[in-house]
């Protein structure tokens, strides 16, 4: 009898000893499972161990920020899905629903967020934004306010901005996807 006690105890430490897996993290193994590739998105990942940070590489095929690669930061809590993934664009681009410090202004990573929503609905969300900007709802006032005003000068800035260029005392990051895949090249080459 003392003997079953004594293995029932073992037993009972040993369970203990395992790690549970988190809701959370199989919910996004799951997302990140189902997630519809195409030949303009790519999903980076720094430490293959730790899914609930990565990278959304997108490259916008048509438009107005055609030519462009953008880079967004994707951070999944614990709460995951009933909170959103904090999303963030790590590069200072021009435009209307992205601010500089790289805060996105897309409904469904605030108010519309709900848990049937998954990671494949916020890269859509992102590519969206890049194929239909909208001036109503900005976190860069200037670059909604040149879409709404005069469009031509919205283009050029676009254009100046993904070259580097500075607009209105800002300098932008260069994010023209040729030049960077060259850089990264050499830089792999060394």
């Amino acid at each position: 009898m003392l003997k079953l006690w004594n293995q029932k105890k073992t037993e009972a430490e040993a369970q203990r000893g395992k790690q549970r897996v988190q809701p959370s993290k199989i919910r996004l193994q799951k997302d990140l499972g189902e997630l519809e590739r195409d030949d303009n998105t790519d999903i980076v990942f720094d430490n293959v161990e730790d899914q609930t940070r990565f990278t959304v590489v997108y490259r916008p095929p048509a438009e107005l920020y055609v030519g462009g690669e953008f880079r967004f930061s994707f951070e999944v809590s614990d709460s995951y899905p009933h909170e959103p993934p904090k999303v963030l664009c790590l590069q200072k681009i021009y435009h209307p629903n992205i601010d500089t410090m790289g805060h996105v202004c897309l409904n469904i990573l605030r108010e519309d967020w709900n848990p049937v929503l998954n990671i494949q609905a916020v890269i859509f969300g992102l590519q969206m934004l890049f194929m239909a900007p909208t001036p109503d709802d900005p976190l860069n006032v200037d670059a909604a306010q040149n879409m709404h005003d005069d469009l031509a000068l919205f283009k050029r800035n676009i254009a100046t901005s993904m070259r580097g260029g500075t607009i209105n005392d800002t300098t932008y990051d260069y994010v023209l996807a040729d030049q960077q895949n060259e850089a990264r090249g050499r830089q792999q080459r060394h």
